[in-house]
């Protein structure tokens, strides 16, 4: 009976690089490669709304398709306004906290990311009673009707200035 020569039951250390190189090589390329990014995480918002509206949850709707965390407390808002210091004649249906600023009523989402990445000194941003063609009062049950607005500033002191202005009628 005849023995395996050593060179066939383990391999050279030239064979063995000449395998192992060409691995290590493809393991660092794939090490290299620019990873997907990331999925940002959702920006938290608190909503106080009535349980029964259903233009807030609308608008608690479009804020979720734009990136944001939404916790609703179906409790009304009368009371965490006042208690936030938001003048009466800025109110709407719903009121929010996001990043430590207050938002009142249907406030598009782009005008939240821009005072979330301006982080002025204020309160928050305010859209003053339900206009028509904000998110959560659009869409065709208003006959895709869109009346002008503005998105307010709220200083602490309760003044406010135009921060967006949605002024334009949509054509028909």
């Amino acid at each position: 009976m005849t023995q395996p020569s050593a060179s066939r039951a383990q391999p050279s250390r030239r064979q063995w690089l000449a395998t192992a190189l060409p691995l290590a090589g493809a393991g660092l390329a794939i090490a290299l490669l620019p990873t997907a990014p990331r999925a940002a995480t959702p920006t938290p918002v608190e909503v106080w709304k009535d349980p029964n509206c259903g233009c807030c949850q609308d608008w608690v709707d479009h804020m979720q398709a734009n990136g944001f965390a939404v916790k609703v407390h179906a409790t009304g808002n009368n009371a965490v306004r006042a208690r936030l210091g938001l003048p009466q004649t800025l109110g709407s249906c719903h009121t929010a906290l996001v990043g430590g600023y207050l938002l009142e009523g249907h406030v598009p989402a782009s005008d939240v990311r821009k005072l979330l990445q301006q982080k002025p000194k204020a309160l928050g941003l305010a859209v003053p009673g339900m206009p028509v063609g904000s998110p959560g009062m659009d869409g065709a049950v208003y006959g895709d009707r869109r009346d002008p607005y503005d998105v307010l500033l709220v200083a602490h002191d309760g003044s406010t200035r135009v921060f967006n202005s949605y002024n334009k009628k949509a054509s028909t």
